[in-house]
C-alpha cells in the first residue's frame, strides 16, 4: 500500500492548529458580534433580555435565546435564530465578528431597509440565509453569490425590487431558493437545481422558467411609443431582412440553424468536439458507449434531466436508445491528475456488493469527469421515508448497515464513506438499498481554510456530522457510525436531521439532541413515527430495540459507539423474523477483524 506523504499526514494537524490559534484569538469577537447586533436593532417584545454581557465564563453566550454554539463550553456562534420575535430596524450590524457563523434566520420580523451590498463580508460562511417575511427593500445584492457555501436562501414576503442576480445560479450547493411575494422583475436565472414556480410567485415582473410567463425583452411606455416604435421597428426589420437575403444570395452561403439550447450548459457545448471519446466500462451487460451517447441520452446534459445535486457533483437521468435508463454523475472539481483519477476509477470499478451502487463506467473529456451508474427508480431514501412502513424501513436499515459494514471491515481497500446521509442511500425497484458516493470523498479538492467547509457541504451533510469532527478534523470509522445513526433516527421518527416537527414549541435543537432529551426522560416512545406501524402495537418492542441501536450510534464519545459491523449484527438480529437476508441470497461474510479506530484506513482517514 502506498504510504501517505509527510505533508499529507501533517495537513489536518496544521489546519487544526490554524483553526485553534485563529479562533482562540477571536473568541471575544463572537461576544462583540452579539453585543453589536443587539445594540443595532429594536427588541420591543423583550425576547433578547437574556443577552447580558457582564459575564466572562466560556460558553455564556451559548445560553442566549436564539443562539447555537459549536460547543456549549466555548463562545463560538454556529447559528443565530431570531425568527418571529417582532424585532425592528435595519439589517443587524456586527455579524462579521461571528466568524464561524453558518446559519442566519431573521424571518418573521419587521426589519426594513436594504440588504447590505457587502453581505458576503458580513456572513461569508453561511449555509442558510433566511430573511423571509420582513419589509426589506432594494435589490438582492450580487455580492450574495460570493457566499459560496449557501444551501438555503429564503427572501420571500418582502418588498425587494430589481432582478434576481444571475450570479446566484453559480451557487452549486443551493437546494432551496424562495423569492415569492416581492416586486422583482426580469428573467429568472437558470439554476442547477429545479425550483418550483411557487418559489417565484407573486412577482409581477418576473418571467421565464419555471413560471409560465415568456420574457418579451421590451417594455411599453404608452400608446404613442408603441405606435412609433412599431413603425420604426417594422421599417428596420424590412431593411435588415432584405440586406440579409441579398448578403446570403451574393455569398451563396446556405442558412444554418443556430444551435441554441436554453436548457443546456455552456460547459456541455465545449464537449461537442470530444464526442468520440470512449466511455470506459466495467460491466459487459452494458453496451460500449461514447461520450456522444451520454450527451444524447441526457439531451446534452440539460438541466431538466438533473435528478440530484450534491457536494460530489450533479446526477443526470440518461435515457438510452433502447429505452433503458442510466445515471450520469458530472463530478465536481477534482484535485487528482488524469492518471490518478483513472487509477481511482479502476479501483472503485472492482468494488461489488449487493448493497452498493456499482460504478459501471467513467469518461474524461475536456477536463470534465463523468461517472456512469445504474438508475435507481425509487430515488433517495430521504424522499421515500414517509412512504415506507416499519418492515420496509427495517429492511432498508439492515441492507444499508450491511453495505457500510462491508466497506469498513471486508472491502479491500477498506473505505470510509465520509458523507453518509439518507440522500446517499438509493432504492431500487424492490426498495433494496444501494449506497452511492462511496470512495468519492478522496476525489474532491483540498479543503478550504475554514471550519464551516468541514461540516457544511465539504465533509458531510449538515446534521449528520459527528461532533468530534469540529475538534479533530479527521474522518474516522466511528464518524461514519454517527452519521448512519442519524439515518436510523430518521427512519424510526420520520423527522429530518435539523427539523423536528414533533418537538415542543421553543425547542431549537436538532434531531439527535431531541432524541437524547427524550432518552434522558425515558420517553423515547414519544418520538416513534406512528404512521409506519399501521395500528400494530405488537411492533413497539422491536422498534424500541431499533431505537436503542440508533441512540448508541450517536453517542457523543466515539469510543462509546459500536463498530459498523456491530451495528449490522444488532439490526440483523432485530429483523430475523422477516427473513430479509434470504431474499436474493445472502452470501456476504463479514469479518470483525482489525476493528481498531484507524487500522487499515491509512489512506482514507486523512482529510485531503
Amino acid at each position: 500500500m502506498k504510504q501517505p506523504s509527510l505533508s499529507t499526514l501533517l495537513k489536518p494537524f496544521l489546519f487544526l492548529l490554524i483553526i485553534r490559534l485563529t479562533h482562540g484569538a477571536n473568541i471575544a469577537n463572537d461576544t462583540l458580534c452579539l453585543e453589536t447586533l443587539k445594540g443595532s436593532i429594536s427588541d420591543p417584545n423583550g425576547y433578547l433580555t437574556s443577552w447580558t454581557f457582564n459575564n466572562s465564563t466560556q460558553g455564556f453566550i451559548c445560553k442566549f435565546t436564539g443562539i447555537d454554539c459549536w460547543n456549549e463550553n466555548e463562545n463560538r456562534v454556529l447559528n443565530i435564530r431570531l425568527a418571529n420575535m417582532g424585532l425592528k430596524g435595519h439589517f443587524p450590524s456586527g455579524l462579521e465578528y461571528c466568524e464561524s457563523l453558518t446559519g442566519l434566520d431573521l424571518s418573521g420580523n419587521s426589519f426594513s431597509g436594504s440588504i447590505p451590498e457587502n453581505i458576503s463580508n458580513r456572513v461569508p460562511f453561511v449555509t442558510s440565509f433566511d430573511l423571509s417575511s420582513n419589509s426589506f427593500t432594494g435589490n438582492i445584492p450580487v455580492n450574495l453569490s460570493l457566499c459560496q457555501y449557501l444551501n438555503t436562501i429564503n427572501l420571500q414576503h418582502n418588498s425587494l425590487t430589481g432582478q434576481i442576480p444571475g450570479q446566484l445560479a453559480r451557487l452549486d450547493r443551493l437546494t432551496t431558493f424562495n423569492v415569492a411575494n416581492n416586486m422583482l422583475s426580469g428573467q429568472i436565472p437558470q439554476f442547477n437545481t429545479k425550483f418550483s414556480a411557487d418559489n417565484f410567485a407573486n412577482n409581477p415582473g418576473l418571467c421565464g422558467s419555471p413560471l409560465n410567463v415568456e420574457c418579451s425583452g421590451s417594455s411599453k411606455k404608452g400608446n404613442l411609443g408603441v405606435i412609433i416604435g412599431s413603425a420604426v421597428g417594422g421599417i428596420i426589420v424590412v431593411i435588415l431582412v432584405v440586406g440579409v437575403v441579398v448578403f446570403v444570395l451574393l455569398r451563396k452561403v446556405p442558412k444554418r440553424k443556430k444551435e441554441e439550447d436554453p436548457k443546456g450548459n455552456k460547459w456541455a457545448k465545449v464537449l461537442k468536439g470530444a464526442k468520440a471519446t470512449k466511455v470506459s466500462m466495467f460491466e459487459n451487460s452494458v453496451s460500449k458507449m461514447k461520450l456522444a451517447d451520454l450527451m444524447k441520452a441526457t439531451d446534452d446534459f440539460s438541466n431538466e434531466n438533473i435528478i440530484q445535486t450534491g457536494r460530489t457533483g450533479s446526477i443526470y437521468k440518461a435515457v438510452l436508445q433502447d429505452g433503458s435508463f442510466l445515471s450520469i454523475k458530472r463530478l465536481q472539481d477534482s484535485s487528482h491528475s488524469e492518471s490518478q483519477f483513472k487509477a481511482e476509477m479502476e479501483t472503485l470499478g472492482k468494488i461489488k456488493h449487493r448493497n452498493l451502487l456499482p460504478l459501471i463506467g467513467y469518461c474524461i473529456a475536456k477536463k470534465e469527469k463523468f461517472l456512469v451508474y445504474h438508475y435507481m427508480p425509487n430515488g433517495m431514501l430521504y424522499d421515500q421515508i414517509m412512504r415506507l412502513n416499519w418492515s420496509e424501513r427495517l429492511k432498508v436499515a439492515i441492507g444499508s448497515a450491511r453495505g457500510f459494514a462491508w466497506l469498513h471491515h471486508t472491502c479491500n481497500p477498506r473505505i470510509l464513506h465520509r458523507n453518509i446521509s439518507s440522500k446517499c442511500i438509493l432504492l431500487d425497484q424492490n426498495f433494496e438499498p444501494k449506497i452511492s458516493d462511496f470512495g468519492l470523498a478522496r476525489l474532491m479538492n483540498p479543503i478550504d481554510t475554514h471550519l464551516s467547509t468541514f461540516v457544511n457541504g465539504e465533509f458531510g451533510e449538515f446534521g449528520y456530522v459527528a461532533p468530534e469532527y469540529t475538534r479533530t478534523l479527521v474522518a474516522t470509522p466511528k464518524g461514519d457510525v454517527y452519521s448512519f445513526g442519524v439515518v436510523l433516527l430518521e427512519l424510526v421518527t420520520g423527522e429530518k436531521p435539523t427539523e423536528v416537527s414533533k418537538a415542543p414549541e421553543g425547542f431549537k435543537g436538532n434531531l439527535v439532541e431531541w432524541v437524547k432529551h427524550l432518552s434522558e426522560s425515558n420517553a423515547l416512545a414519544v418520538a416513534i413515527d406512528r404512521d409506519m406501524i399501521e395500528n400494530d402495537n405488537n411492533l413497539e418492542s422491536e422498534i424500541m430495540q431499533f431505537f436503542k441501536v440508533a441512540c448508541r450510534c450517536v453517542l457523543s464519545g466515539p469510543k462509546e459507539r459500536p463498530t459498523m459491523f456491530e451495528v449490522y449484527q444488532l439490526l440483523n438480529a432485530i429483523g430475523q423474523k422477516y427473513h430479509f437476508s434470504s431474499t436474493g441470497g445472502d452470501d456476504i461474510i463479514l469479518t470483525d477483524n482489525n476493528t481498531g479506530e484507524h487500522d487499515g484506513f491509512e489512506e482514507l482517514i486523512v482529510a485531503k
